[in-house]
Formats: C-alpha cells, structure tokens, sequence
C-alpha cells in the first residue's frame, strides 16, 4: 500500500465533529455584527503606521470635537496592547454584561469608549496572550482578530452617528484588512504624521497600503506642526532648522493627491489634558482647530469628493 493511499484512506475514516458549534458562533455573531453596525451611521478608522505621531492623541480629540457638534459618537481602541484612550479622555470603569451584550463606560458628551484597557486588573498589569499562541505567534494575530470581532459585535453601541476606531502602530500591519474585512461599509481613514521625514516615509507607505487593500483615506492629519517660542509666541519648527524652510507634510498630501485636514502645532498643554483625562478649554486654539477639521471631514462625507480646506496656525 502506497504512502498517499494510507494517508487517503485515514482521512475518509475522520469525521468532522463540531461539538462547541464554532460554526455556528461565527455565523451567529457575524450576523450580529452587521446588526450592531447597522445602527452606526459612519465608520472611521485613524491611523498612521507610525508609533509616536500622536495617533491616539488625534482620536481622542476628533471624537471629543464630532460630540461636541452634537454627534453621537464611539470609540473603538483598537491597540490591545498598549490601550490609552480611557486615559485620554478620563473614561474609567468596566463592561456592563447584560444577556443581550456588553454596555460599555461613556465619557465626556456621552462618548461611547470600548477598549481593552478595561479588562485590566492594574495600573501596570499588561494585556498577556496565553494559550494556543505560546505555540506559534500565528495564533496571537487569530486572538487579536477575534478580540476586534467581539468588540464590534457583541458591545451593544446603540445607534451612533460615528464609530472611530483607533488603530494600533504600523507594527501591526493586519489590523487595517482585519478592519476592513469587519466592515465593509467602512467609510474611509484619517492618517496621522508628523513633520519627521523618518514619520513621513513610514507614513506615505501606510497611505499606499491602505488605499491598496480598499480603504479610502479622507485627509492627513499633521501632527507636531512646530510649537510657539516661549518669549515671543513665534511659530518654531521642530523637524527642521530653525530659519530654514519646511514643507511638513504638504508634500505628502500633494504627492499624494489626498487633503490636508490640519496642522496641529506642539503644546504642552495639550499633553497635559491627555495625560490626566481632562478637556481642553472650549477657547484653547487646538480645541478650535479640531473644530474645524470635523467640519471639513462632515463636508466630504456628504459631498463625497468635496474639497477641504487646510485647518491650522
């Protein structure tokens, strides 16, 4: 008897058996996360894929000004591994578990927040992966991408005007077609970089991806767009020379062919509010500035194509 006889003959005697009906799991929530999505009217994702720009920093800020416009908004922290936006936007607690799904902790103007940083123990406890993984780093991407799964489909989100999902570094390369594949009906990606030329040549690459796996990208979001001298409220770069000429990122959005949303400059207050969860003044110039860009965002939205106009100092 041949090798590949034997191996044909043992696979007929195998029978397939489902006992856990993880078929059928995975149809009942897939359904239930169209169910869940459907009650959200857009779906935005923020990214970079690169650590460091402020990605995080952005999204606090974009849902805090949509809510502020009297949008029902959420928020989906999407890096598992190094959560922050309860911090930033001063959101504490856990899940509510109700048999129909999980209620999550609401935040300033009644933001929705749903993150991983809520099933953590401590302040220094870290998100650990046991199990299947230990055996081969596939499995981690598998959890990860289960994990996104229940978090759209079994939080009960109720009906929003936005979800804004807040994706992890450039590191984790899976979660934007692991998102896109969730929904379908995602309606596009907000990029954040800095005026870092090393940012911005992770950053175009980032914009390329996306766009090649079908995610429309609505504008660029620059970050660390110089700060103001102490003494004489000047703006001063802080990618380049001072005296010296800079692009920024125009030349990305203009290589590109995609808006530049705005220019959002260095303040240490701005650090300040994220590190202790506390709201910038509604006067502050940043809190202004992200004013602006929400409108600039919502203009596209319905104009599908619009223009927009750059926001910043």
């Amino acid at each position: 008897m041949t090798e590949e006889k034997s191996l044909k003959d043992i696979l007929k005697k195998i029978q397939f058996s489902d006992k856990a009906q993880v078929m059928k799991q995975l149809v009942d929530q897939s359904i239930q996360l169209k169910v869940r999505m459907g009650q959200i009217r857009r779906k935005i994702v923020v990214m970079s894929g690169k650590g460091g720009v402020g990605k995080s920093t952005t999204t606090a800020n974009l849902a805090l000004a949509f809510a502020r416009a009297g949008h029902k908004v959420g928020v989906l922290d999407v890096d598992l591994n190094g959560p922050c936006i309860p911090k930033m936007l001063g959101v504490s607690g856990s899940f509510e578990i109700r048999p129909e799904g999980a209620v999550p902790p609401v935040g300033p103007y009644g933001i929705k927040v749903a993150s991983m940083d809520f099933f953590l123990t401590g302040k220094n406890t870290p998100v650990r992966w046991k199990g299947a993984m230990e055996l081969s780093p596939i499995w981690l991407g598998m959890f990860e991408m289960n994990v996104i799964r229940e978090f759209l489909a079994d939080i009960l989100w109720g009906e929003l005007d936005y979800l804004i999902v807040d994706l992890p570094p450039g590191a984790s390369a899976d979660k934007p077609p692991v998102i896109a594949g969730f929904l379908p009906e995602l309606d596009g990606a907000i990029v954040v970089s800095t005026p870092s030329e090393v940012a911005k040549v992770v950053v175009r690459k980032s914009i390329v991806y996306a766009r090649d796996i079908g995610i429309k990208i609505f504008g660029l979001v620059e970050n660390m767009s110089g700060t103001l001298c102490p003494s004489c409220q000047t703006p001063v770069p802080m990618f380049s020379e001072v005296g010296t000429p800079t692009a920024g990122c125009e030349d990305i959005a203009h290589d590109l062919d995609i808006p530049l949303l705005g220019k959002i400059p260095f303040d240490p207050k701005i650090a300040q509010s994220s590190d202790r969860g506390i709201l910038l003044p509604l006067s502050h110039p940043t809190t202004k500035l992200f004013d602006g860009m929400v409108v600039q965002i919502e203009s596209a939205l319905n104009k599908k194509g619009a223009p927009m106009a750059i926001v910043g100092v």
